[in-house]
Parts: structure tokens; sequence; C-alpha cells
């Protein structure tokens, strides 16, 4: 059985927020809710680099760990999904989650703040594939469908990737191998004519 993972190739982000767009679009995410950002870090520096962040869907998943009331699960092909009919909004998940991907509605406390939400990978909820009911708390089913995460298809330059782990490895493994060295066929040290470091 496959095991889906998401892969950003910080050499390829260019900070476009079109894998965000695109989340937000598909999914119907409300207002003050983000399944997925843009982090850029050393922003206008010379070796600025930015990454397409979400939940990582993790195989030792922290956040299924410290649910008390056990609505993080793992699905068989190891996405980690959520019943928000389960949820208590105790915010514990967010709280162990070291990529923040558990997110609240804003207006009040834990505790009353509301259901959790996080990226799905598209592949919605414990609800029947494809049903109203699990459109309407957890957006698009794509995985149902045979696509892939709509943030992942919609990214421009193709660096976020998403999909079987072995598959999204042997993708990156070649862009690694053909970029070369440190010194690299391209990146960071060729646009910025540095030499590389190590």
């Amino acid at each position: 059985m496959a095991r889906m993972k998401f892969l950003c190739d910080s050499e390829r982000c260019i900070e476009c927020n079109g894998c965000v767009t695109a989340c937000k679009n598909t999914n119907e995410v409300p207002w003050g809710i983000n399944r997925r950002r843009v982090v850029t870090i050393n922003d206008g520096e010379p070796d600025e680099a930015s990454i397409s962040v979400s939940c990582m869907h993790c195989t030792d998943a922290p956040c299924i760990a410290v649910c008390p009331v056990d609505c993080i699960y793992e699905a068989n092909d190891g996405i980690v999904l959520h019943s928000k009919d389960q949820c208590i909004g105790c915010g514990y998940c967010l709280m162990a989650c070291p990529f923040g991907a558990p997110q609240f509605p804003m207006e009040n406390a834990f505790g009353v703040r509301g259901k959790m939400d996080k990226c799905t990978f598209c592949a919605g909820g414990p609800e029947e594939d494809n049903s109203q009911a699990e459109w309407e708390k957890y957006g698009a089913n794509r995985i149902a469908q045979g696509k892939l995460p709509s943030c992942a298809e919609m990214c421009a330059t193709k660096a976020l990737l998403a999909g079987d782990a072995n598959d999204v490895s042997d993708i990156f493994r070649e862009r690694v191998t053909y970029r070369g060295s440190n010194a690299g066929a391209w990146g960071q040290s060729m646009a910025y004519g540095r030499k590389a470091k190590g």
C-alpha cells in the first residue's frame, strides 16, 4: 500500500502562494483558517528560501498521540485525517504539531473555539467518499477521484510534490542528482555567483 507524502523543493519554490490559493478555492476553507502557508527564510537576502508547509501527514504523528478523544487517525495510505464530530477543540494537537498544521477559528478561547481544521491531503474525512456531509466538513476528496491534492497540482514550478512517498522520493532524488554536488548545476550558488559552502 502506498504511503502518501508531501515534499517541497525549496530550490523551486518562488513564493507565489498558488498552493495556498488552490487549497482555499478547492476546499472553500473558512476565513482565518490556513491549511497551507508559504514560509520564507531570510526574506530579501541573497540566500532567501521559501517552502510550502501544511500537515506533513507524519508517519508517527504527534497529534494522534496527544488527542484525548482519538479524533485524529491515520488512514491505510498514511494520510492523517480527523473527525470533526469527535473533536472537542482542546488544542492539544496544535501544541504537539511541529508544523502548526491544526487550525482553529479565532473568535474564542480553546475549548469554545470550535472544531479543529487541517490539511486532509484532499482526502476528505470519515464520511462516505464524495458525500455532501464530507464536502461540508472537510472539502474536496480528490484522492477518491484518483487526483493529486490541488495544492501540488497547481504548483507552477512543481516545487510542491505529493503522492506515494517512493515516487516523490524518486523525483526529488533525480532533481538533486541533476543539480549535482553542492556547487550545483543550478541553484543559489549559480544564481548569485558564490562558491558553494563545504
